[in-house]
């Protein structure tokens, strides 16, 4: 796995290239200073291979980092971008989910649990730290009062989304983390099928992506179908 150091603070980004580096499997394909620079490195290395994963910083100089994962989503749709950052507010969470980023982490997140997360966002799967979940979660709640003024009433059968069994299916094999090659092994289907069940579901549900999905599978739970 080939990785790219997006970080303004050098200090850190050599802290980071030098813990990788002892990992095996992984190899640092550059480290670089903001979003400007990291675009030249991707156009440079266009050619010769892009690295499989980027590791961005939220806040830098000239571009940060949810410009820079919006551009490298248009322009380098391969290269999943992994944020971590020291920042955790609404702003900076919501903004790099938006642009397409893959993951969000904190820069005090243990070094086995980055390299970890790195290893899943090469692989096609959305990681989260603590921090961003709960936002996440709570944004999608929208607390108490309002989720108490949507509830149905008592002794009222609750709306079941009008999904089908091979759905169903799909949307727990989400809710327990399955990417989309991983769901077409379970489930014995091509890549484009898993796919466009996925699509299905999320219109179906209204909802924007699958990490969105993820928590609502498991914040209903397998029974409550």
């Amino acid at each position: 796995m080939r990785v790219l150091i997006v970080d303004d603070q050098v200090l850190l980004r050599r802290g980071l290239r030098k813990l990788l580096e002892f990992e095996d499997g992984i190899e640092v394909a550059g480290d670089v200073g903001d979003g400007l620079e990291a675009l030249e490195f991707l156009a440079g290395a266009a050619a010769g291979g892009l690295p499989d994963v980027a590791l961005v910083d939220a806040r830098m100089p000239r571009m940060d980092g949810p410009t820079l994962i919006g551009r490298m989503r248009e322009e380098y749709p391969d290269v999943p971008a992994l944020v971590l950052t020291t920042f955790d507010d609404d702003d900076i969470v919501f903004g790099c989910l938006r642009a397409g980023a893959r993951g969000h982490l904190l820069k005090d997140v243990p070094p086995e649990e980055l390299v970890s997360a790195l290893q899943r966002v090469a692989r096609g799967e959305t990681v989260l730290g603590t921090a961003a979940a709960e936002r996440l979660v709570a944004s999608l709640g929208g607390g108490t009062e309002a989720a108490a003024a949507q509830a149905p009433p008592r002794g009222a059968e609750p709306a079941r989304p009008p999904l089908s069994e091979r759905e169903w299916e799909v949307a727990r094999m989400i809710g327990a983390g399955a990417t989309n090659r991983e769901i077409a092994r379970g489930l014995f289907i091509t890549d484009g099928t898993a796919r466009n069940h996925v699509t299905n579901i999320l219109r179906k549900l209204g909802l924007r992506d699958r990490t969105r999905l993820a928590l609502w599978v498991r914040e209903r739970g397998d029974g409550d179908r």
